[in-house]
């Protein structure tokens, strides 16, 4: 099998709640890259890189498809399932920037799956779960807004929470006050700062946070409250809440040195941000070896970037998966068909070939470029 045509897409994808907001940062809709990649025996695999707007990490939505047009022309002709020797050919022609290879490298697995007859999660490890637990993300909002969607979003069956946080220390605790007052013992709370604070302002929100959840006998896990790992390191060392890193996370090396420091109980493991499946199963397969637990999901994206979320959750054995994100559900269009199946705060992963979604062509318009 050899590539015979790759085809790049731009595609927005609106928020059904009319915006989304962490930190400082709210977007009404993100800007999405969906690869078609087309090979000689007339199976087309699939792939979304989908980075949180332009200032949020070093990753950008036209910086995924320049990326692409770079990389695209020397993919030419190659076996897209000989997976390391298209990482290792894409990490020649581009240093860096696995935001961009992961789009490529995930249509690549999902042809993989369609020319073996097999779904990803099988080519991953096998099915490890049956379904998948997911969190709600509860949007940067007036405190007592928040607090209504919390008690909204558990009517709806979820029982694990993201809330957003990391905006300033006096509004982000009386998020935490807000939110702690409805919370009930059986809910599982992640507050997700994003980066948002720095170290002195991360420490007082942390410790007021923590007095208040010790008064009504709750826990809540703190996620990346700053923006460099030694920030964290020295926060995580103030606190008794269980702690999770997540943008600091984004390779092995880091994750050993976090493992060594006992920098955190959980690490957020991103496809995109480590570069694909690949390189994702790596960092997850060591996590396992290491005994860390994770979430495991993407930057964000439609039907296709979530169904790879799903393959690989599903593929990690249960003890060792704490969350993952159905984030198809957050937006009010479909680029696909065949996603994964969302009921009762869990998901299932496409049981088809490969990521067993297809997209839709009309919905996508026509290419941005395509390579052949």
């Amino acid at each position: 099998m050899k590539i015979s045509r790759i085809r790049v897409f731009q595609v927005d994808l609106p928020m059904k709640e009319g915006s989304y907001s962490w930190s400082t940062q709210s977007f009404s809709a993100f800007d999405s890259t969906v690869v078609l990649i087309d090979t000689d025996e007339g199976l087309t695999g699939v792939g979304e890189s989908c980075p949180l707007g332009p200032s949020y990490l070093a990753a950008y939505a036209e910086g995924v498809r320049t990326g692409v047009s770079i990389l695209a022309p020397d993919l030419i002709g190659e076996d897209p399932t000989q997976l390391d020797r298209i990482n290792l050919k894409m990490d020649q022609l581009l240093k860096g920037h696995p935001y961009v290879k992961s789009a490529i490298d995930m249509a690549c697995w999902d042809l993989l799956g369609k020319a073996t007859g097999m779904p990803v999660y099988q080519l991953l490890g096998g099915k490890l779960q049956e379904r998948v637990k997911l969190f709600k993300v509860v949007a940067r909002a007036d405190p007592g807004l928040m607090a209504e969607h919390f008690v909204e979003y558990r009517e709806l069956g979820f029982n694990h929470f993201q809330i957003k946080v990391g905006e300033s220390p006096d509004s982000d605790i009386e998020r935490f006050r807000r939110i702690i007052e409805v919370m009930e013992p059986t809910d599982v709370v992640d507050a997700d700062a994003n980066t948002g604070w720095k170290q002195h302002e991360a420490l007082r929100v942390v410790n007021a946070a923590s007095q208040m959840l010790k008064e009504r006998q709750l826990s809540c896990f703190i996620e990346q409250p700053c923006l460099s790992y030694e920030e964290c390191l020295a926060v995580r060392q103030h606190t008794d809440l269980p702690f999770i890193l997540d943008e600091c996370m984004d390779g092995l090396s880091i994750l050993l040195r976090g493992y060594q420091d006992n920098a955190m109980d959980l690490i957020n493991l991103k496809i995109n941000r480590m570069g694909g499946l690949t390189r994702a199963r790596q960092v997850r397969d060591l996590c396992i070896n290491l005994g860390i637990v994770m979430t495991i999901e993407d930057s964000w994206g439609g039907e296709i970037a979530t169904a790879a979320i799903a393959h690989l959750a599903q593929s990690t054995p249960g003890a060792f998966h704490f969350q993952s994100s159905a984030f198809h559900e957050y937006a009010s269009v479909a680029i696909a068909e065949g996603g994964p199946i969302v009921a009762d705060g869990y998901m299932t992963a496409p049981t088809q070939p490969g990521l067993g979604v297809t997209p839709l062509i009309d919905m996508l318009g026509a290419p941005v470029f395509e390579i052949a």
